[in-house]
């Protein structure tokens, strides 16, 4: 062993809390036991912390990290072109500049895990730099071989910077920007893929048949395919494991049979759904039906952060709020989706999303220390409900520290990040 870190509580999420519990890492960044300290030692302690597995944010998009705000209260279609336009002036050093913050800033949040939907590909350098576990989706619109151009041109740019720790994968970004005859070249690539699918009321009016606010915008979409994106893909045999759908807020019983079925992972963006008033997505008849669900932060753009702690209690929020009733998600459940749900839905669950012997050492070192829930009595309702970036204490990604509260500031990131918003603000 190369290293044991111990706290009041460890919490493995695939089992209880453990009492003045330990971790013991192996040379190689993996879990060699999870227990006691009396039976593992203390090692490096953490008094008045508890120790999590790392958040894994199984829907982000780090180059957006610095567009907080744009746009707020416009309608879903509007912000988008908003966001559009922008984005456009920015080169990609600055793209790069922002990712490389927006992972920061995750590390800083207790995210170990990423999957991002990128733009640019620079978010696969951002986690390469970071030390930030992520797969990264190269996004993909349109309609003709351009845009699988375009794609194989990011990854060619991203290649170099790919290892074990940082994967590629493929986002066709959404029915109403992507063919179904795209989404089928898309997963011809045999990459995992991930796209954003029922977000909004808008979006249904306009696949259905091209009505709504949407309609205005219809010269930077595909043509309406007639049916919804879950139908769509269904029909063309496009839905299966592997496939990420962000959002799944306006969905029917039968579209949720069909995620359910075809084993589709769902990231759940409770903030970004409310911001943007697309709704509230329905999250215990996800689950009731089996679907595989991980809680997510989305962007900046929307959220507006990467602290996934405010993302775990927004969720309980909603979800109580929708459902009328106080078990609708509780602490450990939403705990769990953003741990081991998003390893789930990423297909990661075997190498991270819980402490457990073989698993990689992704932790998270939240304190307790001076918050309402001192002394602990439930060190899950703890973490979940008192937790914040501004109480972790250290984030680890393979055993190796990658944040450290006081010392881990990255300050030339910031920076750089900032001076590329001002760009957007001319």
């Amino acid at each position: 062993m190369s290293r044991v870190v111990s706290a009041d509580w460890v919490i493995p999420v695939e089992g209880e809390p453990i009492r003045e519990g330990a971790v013991a890492i192996r040379d190689d960044g993996r879990i060699a036991a999870v227990g006691s300290s009396a039976d593992l030692g203390a090692g490096e302690a953490f008094p008045g912390c508890v120790i999590l597995p790392g958040f894994v944010n199984c829907h982000s998009h780090l180059e957006y990290a610095v567009y907080a705000g744009f746009g707020d209260g416009l309608g879903f279609s509007s912000w988008i072109g908003l966001h559009v336009g922008r984005k456009s002036l920015l080169e990609v050093d600055d793209m790069r500049a922002i990712a490389t913050d927006g992972a920061h800033e995750c590390l800083r949040s207790g995210i170990t895990t990423v999957g991002d939907c990128s733009f640019a590909g620079a978010s696969a350098e951002a986690a390469a730099v970071t030390g930030l576990r992520a797969i990264v989706y190269l996004e993909v619109f349109g309609r003709d071989a351009a845009a699988m151009a375009r794609f194989a041109e990011l990854r060619d740019r991203v290649e170099p910077v790919l290892s074990d720790r940082v994967r590629l994968g493929v986002s066709p970004h959404a029915p109403y920007t992507c063919t179904a005859e795209l989404y089928a070249e898309c997963a011809a690539l045999g990459l995992p893929l991930a796209t954003h699918l029922a977000e909004s009321v808008a979006e249904t009016a306009f696949l259905l048949d091209g009505s709504g606010d949407w309609a205005a915008f219809a010269d930077m979409l595909v043509p309406p395919p007639g049916r919804t994106g879950i139908r769509m893909l269904a029909e063309a045999g496009l839905l299966g494991p592997g496939m990420v759908a962000a959002h799944c807020v306006d969905v029917e019983d039968d579209e949720i049979a069909l995620l359910a079925e075809h084993r589709v992972g769902v990231a759940h963006c409770a903030r970004s759904n409310g911001i943007l008033g697309c709704g509230i997505a329905p999250l215990r008849d996800l689950l009731a039906a089996g679907v595989t669900v991980g809680i997510a932060t989305d962007s900046p753009a929307s959220t507006p952060s990467f602290d996934l702690f405010e993302e775990l209690r927004t969720a309980i929020v909603a979800a109580r709020a929708r459902e009328q009733r106080p078990d609708a998600l509780t602490a450990q459940t939403a705990l769990e989706l953003a741990t081991f749900g998003g390893a789930r839905v990423l297909g990661l669950d075997d190498e991270v999303g819980s402490l457990a012997p073989g698993k990689w050492a992704d932790m998270t070192v939240v304190s307790l220390v001076g918050s309402p829930f001192e002394p602990v009595e439930d060190p899950v309702v703890a973490a979940v409900l008192g937790g914040s970036p501004d109480r972790v204490a250290a984030t680890l990604v393979s055993g190796e520290d990658r944040y450290r509260r006081g010392t881990s500031a990255w300050p030339d990131s910031r920076r750089a990040a900032r001076r590329a918003r001002s760009r957007m603000l001319r």
